[in-house]
């Protein structure tokens, strides 16, 4: 079986959702396994559950025997609207009709040796998906001028429903050596599938734009598959302990049903990522963790390139074209994420946890037009969780999160096509999240 099928397989079984959705920290998850989730995601110097293919591989050495599966019900709430275009008549406002997501996971860890841990971990990685229903926008605007079909139009002067979809699978082998009583040292080869879906873009289908007339838009679902690798430390001090993790860009195969929409001929690589992270541990009940990371969304032109580089495709430069090899894109910013979180034993039964997740926004007011299909700009996660030991080898943990609503609002895209210079957009974005999981030690 090709590794192609092999990714295929596993989403199938159970280990993927295909509508898989997360949008936290810019769109990936603030953290993997529900004791980190509970803690706001700042894990990487402790040692806690068996997902150190998409942590902390180094942390698995200290880890011992043990296997995990949980389960996140993600609760999105997403709206974008327009005002000010006056006489173009193409103000609307529309929320997506995607409202609930389930994220399985699953890992686990298996001592070799006392120095020695081997695992896998299977995670969600990132995503987005927005499903806004159309007709907002009359046929009688200025969409015409963009679009040939008869309207009514959606809010990107497109027909039907707007949005997109996409969902990354991380497969993520370990290994992890203690090279020192006290430190370790970890990696893991990853392997990345993701696939994509986007509908209702038909103004961008055309020769002046796009590269690839026909590879724009509602082509059914693309596939791609990738490799990279992660790598981990982990290093003990008394009460303190210290810990960092890097992983590489995922090198993504083109979406080839949409070679005519992302940068690159249909490129959409997943960037590389890196955090630091130190934990505290005064006595036996408390523990106290900060980590700092770094996602890049510039290695990827398709999210990171500015869709303003659509204005050079329409005065003749191809190379910046939609699919063209300098093509616009989401317009992220590469982000800061702060993570704070607190563990208390309040008995040797109970857990509890707590955690506030701060990340930059990614989208820029310039690129807001094109962000109503991505609308990643939460900043502020404030999360709560607990864990209960139902015997000496099993237990149960449990987590939620709040991502206060935040919006960036900015000059349209339609404003350099023809529409007034009031035109502005707008997107909205909060979130709830629950998840639950399973540990047992072996």
């Amino acid at each position: 079986m090709n590794t192609k099928r092999l990714m295929r397989a596993l989403a199938l079984a159970g280990l993927a959702v295909p509508s898989l959705a997360l949008a936290t920290d810019g769109y990936f998850s603030h953290a993997y396994g529900v004791k980190s989730l509970g803690m706001g995601g700042a894990t990487v110097a402790l040692a806690e559950e068996p997902f150190g293919g998409a942590g902390n591989p180094a942390a698995m050495a200290n880890l011992g025997n043990a296997w995990q599966a949980g389960l996140q019900v993600f609760l999105p709430r997403r709206s974008a609207d327009r005002s000010g275009s006056g006489m173009a008549g193409i103000d609307g406002s529309v929320s997506s009709d995607s409202l609930a997501f389930a994220i399985p996971e699953f890992g686990i860890n298996y001592m070799v040796r006392p120095d020695l841990a081997v695992g896998v971990s299977v995670v969600g990685n990132g995503g987005m998906n927005t499903d806004f229903a159309g007709e907002q926008v009359p046929g009688m605007s200025a969409c015409a001028s963009f679009n040939p079909n008869p309207g009514p139009y959606n809010l990107l002067c497109g027909n039907g429903r707007l949005g997109v979809d996409l969902s990354q699978l991380l497969v993520a082998p370990f290994a992890a050596w203690k090279v020192a009583p006290a430190h370790s040292v970890g990696i893991a080869p990853v392997l990345g599938y993701q696939r994509f879906r986007a509908q209702g873009l038909q103004a961008f289908d055309n020769p002046m734009l796009s590269t690839s007339m026909g590879n724009v838009t509602n082509r059914g679902y693309a596939s791609a598959t990738g490799y990279g690798v992660r790598l981990g430390y982990q290093g003990r001090f008394d009460s303190v302990s210290i810990g960092a993790s890097w992983a590489s860009k995922i090198s993504m195969g083109e979406f080839d049903k949409y070679k005519g929409l992302f940068a690159e001929q249909g490129g959409f690589d997943i960037p590389s990522n890196f955090t630091v992270g130190v934990a505290w541990k005064p006595d036996a009940k408390w523990t106290f963790a900060m980590d700092w990371a770094r996602i890049k969304y510039s290695d990827s032109r398709a999210v990171s390139n500015a869709s303003a580089l659509l204005l050079n495709c329409f005065g003749g430069d191809a190379s910046s074209c939609m699919g063209g090899s300098n093509g616009p894109g989401f317009g992220w910013q590469d982000i800061d994420v702060w993570k704070f979180g607190v563990e208390y034993a309040a008995s040797p039964k109970l857990v509890l946890r707590a955690g506030y997740n701060r990340s930059e926004n990614p989208v820029r007011a310039d690129d807001v037009t094109f962000n109503i299909l991505a609308p990643g700009v939460v900043k502020d996660h404030y999360t709560v969780g607990a864990t209960w030991k139902l015997d000496a080898n099993a237990e149960l943990t449990a987590f939620a999160l709040y991502a206060a609503e935040n919006e960036v609002t900015g000059a349209s895209l339609f404003v350099p096509f023809g529409a007034p210079p009031t035109t502005t957009d707008r997107i909205r974005l909060k979130e709830y999240t629950l998840g639950v999981g399973y540990t047992a030690r072996f």
